[in-house]
This record gives C-alpha cells, structure tokens and sequence, in this order.
C-alpha cells in the first residue's frame, strides 16, 4: 500500500524534482536525488523506482529540445541506436517487474552505490577517453553494449545518462557534444519505454509523478540556464557523497 503524501512529503518531492531535473542537465544523475526522496517518505524501493523512472521523463525531453543543433544530421544513427536501447529497455523492466520485490531490495544497493561511484569517476573515464574522430561508423560492439545499457535503464535507472554517454564516448566516433546531445536522445526513448511498461504493469504511484514530473522539466530548464555558471565539480561531489549515503542506508535497512 503506497502512502498518501502529506503537505511535508509534497514539499520534499517538488525540491528534489527541482534538484534532480538540474543535475541531469548539469551533470547527469538526478535520479539518486528523486529516488531516496520516494523512499524517504515511505515507498517501498520497488514503487520508489519505477515512479521515479516514469517522473525523471520530462527531464530528458527538456534536453533533446536543447540539444537540437547538436542533433543535425544524427537521424539516422539515432534511430539505429534507440531501436537497441528501446530493446534492452524492455528486457530491464521485464526482469524488475518478473522477480519478486526481495530481490530488487537486496540489488538497489548496490546499484546506488555503482551509479555514484560512476558519476565520481565520469570525468576521468571523460578525459583518457578525449574527443574521437567524427566520420566512421559506430563499431561492431556499440549494440551489445548498447542493449546492456537500455536494459539497466529499464531496470532502475539511476545514473543511466552517465553511463549512456560513457559507453558512446567509447564505441561511437564523433564529437564529445554531439554524443552527449544523442545520449539525450537515447534517455527520452529509454524512459518512454519505462513509461509504457510501468504505468501499464509496474506499481506507479501517479500521485507522486505528478507532483515530481513538472518539477523535473522546470529543474532540467534551470539546470541548463546554469551550466554555464555553477561549477560543476562542486556539484558532482555532491551528489556522489549524497548517493553513496544513500547506498549505506539502503545497505543497513536490509
């Protein structure tokens, strides 16, 4: 039985929606704001995982009409590469919502702890990676790699634009800015199939995307607005330190 939210608990979800939707124009990672919010006022982590995927969306969607000029000329690989990631996306949210909650409970942990440790590390991972050579193909190993991705997409999420534009920085040949702008891409279609699957099978609690989903699209907005200014570093430290106390807690409760 999911919780009716309280005037407090409203509050709560609207800041971190607000938060979230920044970092995730800003840094990538919103999702280990919006999630312990879901938790903390009492959703189990299932119900606190698939509302959180269904309500980080607009955020996305706010950045593919950002990142417009930087998608020019990317259709074709664009469609090539959300059709797989799409497809792992499906394969994630099966796999949640087929096992039992338990399991999700005993695995979460860990993967808060992962994605953090991944948004603490992104910048290196950016820097020995450096700018490819734009004009070849994507290699062979982008679709493997690439459905792996979708698939911890659609099983929880967070995180999931670190790891998207780190896997393509490594396997598609063009520009850092125009990966980043077809990671976006990548994001919105992976979270519209989250959206199809865990509003029609998954325990979604409508109430609380509502009030985080609009929060999220006006924090993407700010977020980009801000770019230009916060540091990010400051930022991503932040949220690393905050993730991983989220994972010792998550640890402790089981």
């Amino acid at each position: 039985m999911l919780p009716i939210m309280t005037l407090p608990d409203v509050i709560l979800l609207v800041a971190a929606g607000l938060v979230g939707g920044a970092i995730n124009s800003l840094a990538g990672g919103g999702s280990l704001i919006v999630f312990p919010a879901f938790v903390a006022i009492g959703y189990p982590t299932l119900a606190a995982n698939v509302t959180n995927s269904v309500a980080q969306w607009p955020s996305y969607l706010g950045g593919v009409i950002g990142f417009r000029e930087q998608l020019a000329g990317q259709r074709a690989r664009a469609i090539r590469l959300t059709m797989v990631g799409m497809a792992g996306a499906v394969a994630g949210c099966l796999v949640l919502l087929s096992l039992p909650s338990e399991s999700f409970d005993l695995v979460v942990p860990f993967l808060v702890l992962a994605a953090s440790l991944l948004l603490a590390v992104q910048p290196r991972l950016a820097r020995l990676i450096g700018a490819p050579q734009a004009g070849r193909r994507e290699r062979w190993a982008t679709y493997p790699v690439l459905f792996a991705s979708g698939a911890y997409g659609g099983y929880f999420g967070g995180a999931l634009g670190v790891i998207l534009i780190s896997v393509l920085a490594l396997i598609v040949q063009d520009t850092l800015r125009r990966i980043n702008a077809l990671k976006t891409v990548l994001s919105t279609t992976i979270g519209a199939v989250t959206i199809v699957l865990f509003g029609l099978l998954g325990p979604v609690h409508w109430g609380g995307v509502a009030t985080v989903a609009p929060a999220t699209l006006v924090g993407g907005l700010l977020g980009a607005r801000l770019a230009r200014r916060l540091d990010e570093r400051v930022l991503r430290v932040c949220v690393v330190v905050f993730g991983v106390g989220v994972s010792i807690y998550l640890f402790l409760r089981n």
